[in-house]
């Protein structure tokens, strides 16, 4: 569990929907739409903004910033380093989601390029990480592959490393998530399978965690508490839609409406984070 009622999930959620962060999005087409629906339902304000044209002045004006890779384009990239660039020299916090790196040499070009501009949080699954950290050459496109125990204690390794070297938050989701700062690390329980069934939920969750580090910028959590606090909360709106679904279809409005009655006094947010130091 965490170690102070102060750093909880449910302060965390508090003082989000008291402040309604404005999040800049940069993410793919397939996920603009579930993202704004979700930042919106769980308290947040979605912008949605890729020309470069535009970039500085939606930036002066966002509190976070969220980076998707999923649909790249030569224009993009480069409206997503000059973002980058606006988050990094006005310290305001931002997440890469590196969507598919293993696939393709742009994917690994769009990320290195990015990662000059420290991110805040890298959010990603395991395969992603093992790529991201230069351990796997090739992934299945935008999801994670070899979920074994073998393959997931292995990347939870390389979250760690990656964590050190770029100096951030690694947060590493699947069927249980994994967040370290290269120090410290806190695993999450919960969620559900059918999460997986949807597209746009990582993506979606990367800007949901933008959120939640805009909102901690009053000094109440650091980026590694504040990044697990997202991930808590998405794992019980993921819990609560799953009890009254029968398939994928009926899963995203019954997550929608989870995140946004979510219960920020509910014991049960707390209760799935275990924090430990690493070795």
């Amino acid at each position: 569990m965490m170690t102070s009622p102060s750093h909880s999930p449910g302060n965390a959620l508090r003082r989000l929907r008291q402040t309604t962060p404005l999040v800049h999005n940069i993410t793919n087409h397939v996920a603009m739409t579930p993202t704004a629906n979700t930042l919106l339902a769980i308290g947040a304000s979605p912008l949605m903004a890729h020309a470069q044209q535009e970039i500085q002045e939606i930036s002066a004006i966002s509190a976070a910033l969220s980076i998707n890779i999923g649909t790249l384009s030569p224009s993009w990239i480069e409206a997503m380093q000059l973002a980058a660039m606006c988050a990094h020299r006005d310290g305001k916090p931002w997440v890469l989601d590196p969507v598919g790196i293993g696939a393709s040499s742009l994917r690994q070009y769009a990320c290195r390029a990015l990662l000059e501009y420290r991110p805040s949080v890298i959010r990603a699954n395991a395969s992603e990480v093992l790529a991201l950290a230069g351990e796997m050459n090739q992934g299945r496109g935008v999801d994670s592959g070899d979920d074994s125990e073998d393959a997931l204690e292995r990347a939870s390794r390389a979250a760690v490393a990656l964590a050190r070297t770029q100096n951030c938050v690694v947060a590493m989701t699947g069927h249980v998530d994994v967040v370290t700062d290269g120090q410290r690390q806190i695993t999450i329980q919960g969620g559900h399978a059918l999460m997986g069934r949807v597209t746009a939920m990582g993506c979606a969750l990367s800007s949901v965690v933008a959120a939640f580090l805009a909102a901690s910028l009053d000094g109440h959590d650091d980026t590694l508490q504040a990044t697990a606090a997202a991930l808590a909360c998405y794992a019980e709106a993921g819990e609560t839609a799953s009890q009254s679904v029968e398939g994928p279809g009926s899963f995203v409005p019954r997550f929608l409406d989870a995140l946004y009655t979510l219960d920020a006094d509910s014991t049960l947010l707390a209760s799935r984070l275990e924090l430990t130091d690493v070795t």
